[in-house]
């Protein structure tokens, strides 16, 4: 009777047990991040030359695409065919509420214990900008901040792709706020529910489409919920623009600050802070962030 009653004991407390036993990965190479399980649902598909879009061609699944030495806690496994895919969560990234993380094994080198870590130095305000100007022209990718996209990709998901579906297939392109976090070597917050409060607020509140212009600085970000513009100096925004049903369905482009601001304005109305923890359609804020003491 008391075996029994240890065994009960054991097989109730083992998921408790195997929960609490973290192991850890760290990114190699750049690492797509779903929301997902079903990796090869969504790259390469039954026929292996697929890639799964909605109407617009965006992969909704794809959360954000990890930098190398991003540091992920592996919370579940799953065996997929010739590879493993693991629940995750880290650090760097802040999922929706009840959005889980799922990265597959082979971008990753294990580790038995906690690392630290990854944390490059901030790039200069000139290094940050020139990166920035160097992405205009990039296609618009939900979850992309990787210019270039993920070439292994090709390798381990797709079965014999023309060469021009190379960039769509491999996630090659930017979202608005992947295209700060690219140019920052992921030193910036990844999506634009933490830049609404990132930094400190401009005041803006009750001014004019001019008068911001004036007061802006190179770097600040225009932000609402949703979506992020950056001031590359006080002439010049640049910004990922999803245009669905367009060539390429959008993408990175500059356009006259004065002017972008005074399109905002039509629909919307600039407030000095964003109301904690609410949706709005008709504000925006201005968040300055970048400090030059902050750069090594």
């Amino acid at each position: 009777m008391k075996q029994i009653l240890l065994s009960f004991i054991a097989l109730c407390f083992a998921p408790l047990l195997a929960a609490n036993a973290d192991e850890y990965g760290v990114a190699v190479i750049s690492t797509p991040v779903l929301n997902t399980p079903d990796f090869k649902a969504v790259f390469g598909g039954a026929r292996g030359v697929e890639l799964k879009t909605d109407r617009c061609g965006q992969v909704r699944e794809l959360e954000y695409i990890a930098l190398p030495g991003t540091v992920f806690t592996l919370l579940k496994e799953l065996p997929s065919g010739s590879a493993t895919i693991y629940q995750v969560e880290t650090d760097e990234y802040t999922a929706h509420p009840n959005t889980r993380l799922y990265i597959d094994s082979r971008f990753l080198r294990l580790e038995p214990t906690a690392v630290p870590m990854r944390r490059a130095p901030l790039p200069s305000r000139e290094a940050i900008t020139s990166a920035l100007r160097a992405t205009v022209g990039s296609e618009y990718v939900w979850g992309g901040n990787v210019p270039g996209g993920v070439p292994e990709l090709t390798a381990w998901f797709y079965k014999g792709i023309r060469e021009e579906e190379r960039g769509r297939l491999t996630l090659a392109g930017l979202d608005c706020s992947g295209l700060l976090y690219q140019a920052t070597g992921g030193w910036t917050p990844r999506n634009t529910a933490q830049l609404l409060m990132y930094g400190q607020g401009v005041d803006i509140a009750g001014k004019s489409s001019r008068d911001i212009s004036n007061v802006l600085l190179p770097l600040d970000l225009i932000v609402w919920n949703g979506h992020v513009i950056i001031v590359l100096d006080q002439k010049t925004a640049i910004e990922s623009r999803l245009e669905c049903g367009k060539p390429g369905n959008g993408g990175v482009v500059m356009m006259p600050l004065s002017q972008r601001i005074a399109e905002i304005m039509r629909t919307r109305r600039p407030i000095n802070m964003w109301p904690n923890g609410k949706k709005q359609d008709d504000i925006f804020v201005v968040r300055r962030w970048y400090t030059e003491s902050q750069a090594f």
